[in-house]
């Protein structure tokens, strides 16, 4: 299974990824082993979403990184 996850920074903006271990890929984020986010902890899990599909998964992941995503996720999630 991949869940796709949404986090709300320190900085108070979003972060978008994917992974197959959702509670190890936080606790990385939250010890500063992920580049994009070791500037912006402590990081919080706002919402996830479970795949079967590794494909829809990134299809999804995708998305909610466009201009449209993020507007979903700004008006909707966060």
């Amino acid at each position: 299974m991949h869940t796709v996850y949404i986090l709300k920074c320190a900085d108070g903006k979003p972060y978008t990824g994917c992974t197959e271990n959702l509670e190890e890929r936080l606790q990385r984020h939250n010890n500063g082993h992920v580049p994009a986010t070791e500037n912006r902890r402590p990081v919080k899990l706002i919402i996830y979403t479970v795949f079967f599909d590794k494909y829809k998964a990134f299809e999804f992941e995708k998305y909610l990184k466009s201009g449209s995503g993020r507007a979903f996720i700004n008006k909707h999630l966060i």
